[in-house]
């Protein structure tokens, strides 16, 4: 009886698990100036094991990126591929999906991670579009704006800031 109790709250708490997740993302990336410029960061985007898709618009320098369903997306290391092909992340909007999620004090873990939405004022369901305003990830202006507001000591591994 123990054991089918111990598997139904597995079961339960693995389906609540795999809804949760980044579905896509808008990515704009600053400092590209010619085709050849946005091949790069596209082949360099591709080669990470999360991305599913990639469709690129050269005249707003936006990539729309499809996830994998059921992989942990890393946005520090899009950020950092970006980095790498010699450009950088101006906007990054990513939507998740908050079916499942327990949000408490607009905190929420995903992957050893906890991200804070900087101003939800209602409870989140299914997909959700969210910005993230660190460093890296927004322009200046953006982010000095909500730096102020980010106090996350004691939270689990790295805090990323988002707003709706």
């Amino acid at each position: 009886m123990k054991t089918l109790k111990l598997f139904i709250a597995i079961l339960v708490l693995s389906v609540g698990v795999a809804n949760a997740q980044f579905t896509k993302a808008e990515l704009q990336v600053s400092g590209l100036t010619c085709s050849m410029c946005s091949k790069a960061t596209e082949k360099s985007l591709r080669t990470l094991d999360f991305i599913s898709d990639i469709k690129v618009d050269l005249n707003k320098n936006l990539f729309v990126i499809t996830f994998k369903k059921d992989v942990p997306v890393n946005i520090d290391m899009i950020s950092k591929k970006v980095q790498n092909a010699g450009f950088f992340v101006n906007n990054l909007k990513l939507n998740f999906n908050f079916n499942n999620v327990k949000l408490a004090d607009n905190y929420f873990n995903y992957q050893g991670n906890t991200y804070k939405l900087m101003n939800a004022n209602h409870p989140l369901s299914g997909d959700v579009a969210v910005t993230v305003v660190d460093k890296g990830f927004s322009p200046p202006n953006v982010y000095k704006k909500y730096q102020p507001a980010a106090t996350d000591s004691g939270k689990p591994g790295k805090v990323y800031h988002l707003t709706i």
